[in-house]
């Protein structure tokens, strides 16, 4: 028996990158899954966000191991979506205990030269999506009874700044507050509340055209091979991403009972980026 059976898990930005492997790492320790992400391009962002195809294929592995998973296509920004989702799950697995509040983008410019519709979607999808994926979900944690775990996936840039990405780093380390007043008020009802941050993952977001010429500059068409000799940079470790399940094993550490007493606390997975 996994560390999450009988569990069910709300999920944002499941269909691709962490937020599927956090699916199916949860899926493999027994739990359920309810899963949403976007199914349309986010207009302000210079990669490929999520298309339909892509959470078809987070279902398809998810119930290869026979786990059940309820997929919906909302974005965060649609709290009423995030309402519907949540009920819709409750509906059909008949509860939630845990909420990954995953889902998010990047896009870069400086500061004093970045749009206000940038820095708005960032703010609202990486910040005000992960306040109202709680708002959807963590109720139905608090009317069940027994506790359970939420996390919000903040980022290395939280603690580290780095140039271009002021909007970013504005919203992770917006998810810290967030994250602590949560755990004081969630405590009493036995819900833990924790931030996971990353250095680099190796997904979508981070391998692409426009995240190379952020680490490579200095080049007019930099490749993956160019970008990882920068990214090597930013790891005590010698590595220039951690793979997505890196991610998810330290969620599911956090989220079972193995971290039942972790709560309020910043969980750095960053290859010793931080130092």
């Amino acid at each position: 028996m996994g560390k999450l059976a009988n569990k069910v898990a709300f999920i944002t930005g499941a269909a691709r990158g962490q937020g599927r492997s956090h699916a199916i790492r949860l899926a493999e320790e027994g739990a359920d899954i309810i899963a949403v992400d976007v199914t349309e391009q986010v207009s302000t962002v210079p990669y490929d966000t999520a298309r339909p195809g892509d959470m078809e294929q987070t279902v398809k592995e998810v119930e290869a191991l026979d786990r059940r998973i309820i997929a919906a296509a909302v974005d965060v920004r649609d709290l009423a979506g995030l309402q519907k989702a949540a009920a819709d799950g409750m509906a059909a697995l008949g509860r939630i205990d845990i909420v990954l509040a995953n889902a998010g983008i990047n896009t870069m410019a400086p500061t004093l030269e970045m749009d206000e519709e940038m820095w708005d979607t960032m703010i609202d999808i990486n910040l005000t999506g992960a306040w109202k994926t709680v708002r959807a979900a963590v109720p139905h944690i608090v009317e069940g009874g027994r506790g359970g775990s939420v996390v919000l996936t903040s980022s290395l840039a939280s603690l580290v700044a780095n140039e271009n990405i002021a909007h970013y780093t504005a919203a992770k380390h917006g998810l810290v507050g967030l994250m602590r007043v949560l755990a004081k008020e969630l405590g009493p009802q036995s819900i833990r509340v924790n931030t996971v941050h990353p250095t680099t993952v190796a997904t979508e977001m981070v391998l692409n055209d426009a995240t190379y010429r952020l680490f490579r500059p200095d080049l007019p068409t930099p490749t993956r091979e160019d970008y990882e000799v920068a990214a090597r940079e930013m790891n005590r470790l010698p590595v220039p991403a951690l793979d997505p399940v890196d991610i998810s094993n330290a969620i599911v550490y956090l989220v079972s009972d193995d971290g039942r007493y972790v709560t309020g606390t910043t969980q750095v997975i960053d290859a010793g980026g931080s130092l």
